[in-house]
């Protein structure tokens, strides 16, 4: 509900005053310090109070994520709205409220002075994902808050920015495009794929051309499910990442707890696997449910899928006609915690990246800040790097702190890691767990 609130904020500037109140699902929300990061990270410009033991919560006696109550001018409440709306349809309603109590002489349009919390983040901000290509030697990072693309080689000396750096969803050439937290992105010869979260679009760059264009979404959200049709005319839902195989773009639509494909020849997107219900559900492709898909990792005609709001992983069989759904790890949408072992033990805490490499799954376990090694055919997972507390401290693999690492990506025997709340791109040698900092030079911020 963020994007849409922002555009209630515009709407009525002198009107309306937001007060998000953060009641959180897992522990790592709990704490003020990750909430600050996610504020920031999602640019809002209203105050967020933490109701981290959900007295708010009781008090108003509310059910369900998300949940808008609407007070008068008197602190009165005087409407109340379960799960997601359009921002015109929210501001309708406004509207009218805006003439009654106007008539009724209880409006004051002066305005209340906020100070945003800021913090200067270096060369990038909040990294989402991160691409490593071992054959041309490049690395694609997703510099999601400043809604561009870099291009570095493998040891970190930048080759090229793709966007302007400035919000939006515009096509055109490296300088001129524009992304709105471009998150996942996957490599097909001289094109790069990008899931353009906040834009709700498919962005395809042209590597020799420097173009960039879209290629799925309408750049706005689509509300409740759809069974998809011509990729220009579909709009999509927080799409968080993407996989290229076979001609197909798979995507994990985060916001309709779905993987969709991406059929280019047919430029044709549609669901692929899950029903729409956010779940822990396996089974046939079209029945199987899921949460919040929000990584992906190909693997032969394996898909695998770090299905975050059930702190899970998934597989997902690619063939449409037989492909089904299963569990790796995970139990359901209130298991979680930090727990390596095998099958009902393990634990995850809302992992939002994966990376797959000789039949081993790495998984940006994000809200425990750490990477685990989860192992597919003994259905296990380990702990491969990290102290489990935020921090950005390099060393060996058990003693390195991450905050919140969204994003990896495995070439030349290294682990890629985007640690999003560290605004760095951390380097891991997958045989000794010796973890750098890289460094990238050229770059300007």
């Amino acid at each position: 509900m963020v994007p849409q609130l922002r555009g209630l904020e515009r709407r009525f500037p002198n009107e309306l005053v937001v007060l998000g109140v953060h009641s959180p699902k897992f522990p790592q929300e709990k704490e003020t310090g990750n909430l600050r990061k996610a504020v920031m990270r999602m640019d809002i410009r209203h105050p967020v109070m933490n109701d981290s033991e959900f007295n708010v919560w009781r008090q108003y006696g509310l059910r369900a994520w998300p949940t808008l109550l609407f007070l008068d001018p008197l602190g009165r409440i005087f409407g109340i709205h379960e799960g997601e709306a359009t921002t015109d349809m929210l501001a309708e309603a406004i509207q009218e409220a805006i003439q009654e109590f106007d008539a009724k002489g209880w409006m004051n349009r002066t305005p209340l002075p906020f100070q945003l919390e800021r913090e200067d983040p270096g060369p990038l901000s909040f990294p989402g994902k991160v691409l490593a290509d071992e054959a041309s030697g490049r690395l694609f990072i997703a510099d999601s808050n400043h809604n561009r693309i870099i291009v570095a080689r493998l040891d970190g000396e930048v080759l090229d920015v793709i966007g302007s750096g400035q919000m939006g969803f515009e096509d055109g050439t490296y300088d001129k495009a524009a992304f709105n937290v471009p998150q996942g992105m996957a490599l097909n010869g001289d094109t790069l794929y990008v899931a353009d979260l906040e834009s709700h679009a498919i962005r395809a760059v042209d590597l020799k051309k420097r173009i960039v264009t879209t290629v799925a979404g309408v750049g706005s959200q689509a509300l409740g499910r759809s069974s998809g049709g011509p990729a220009m005319d579909v709009a999509l839902s927080s799409p968080w990442d993407v996989a290229y195989a076979n001609g197909n773009v798979y995507i994990a639509m985060a916001g309709t707890h779905q993987v969709w494909v991406l059929e280019l020849a047919k430029q044709l997107v549609h669901p692929f696997a899950g029903s729409g219900a956010e779940g822990i559900k396996d089974g046939p492709l079209n029945r199987a449910e899921m949460a919040q898909c929000s990584g992906l990792a190909l693997a032969g005609d394996t898909l695998y899928v770090a299905d975050s709001e059930t702190s899970s992983i998934r597989a997902v069989g690619l063939d449409p006609k037989i492909g089904s759904v299963r569990t790796v790890v995970g139990q359901d949408l209130f298991a979680f915690g930090d727990m390596d072992g095998m099958g009902s033990i393990v634990r995850l805490q809302h992992p939002l990246g994966i990376a797959y490499h000789q039949d081993i799954l790495y998984v940006a376990d994000t809200y425990n800040n750490k990477i685990k090694r989860v192992f597919p055919r003994t259905q296990s997972a380990t702990t491969f790097l990290g102290a489990g507390k935020p921090g950005k401290q390099d060393g060996p693999g058990m003693t390195v702190t991450f905050h919140e690492p969204g994003g990896l990506s495995v070439a030349g025997g290294k682990l890629y890691i985007a640690d999003t709340n560290n605004h760095l791109i951390r380097v891991a040698d997958m045989g000794t767990g010796e973890v750098g900092t890289l460094v990238l030079r050229g770059l300007r911020e």
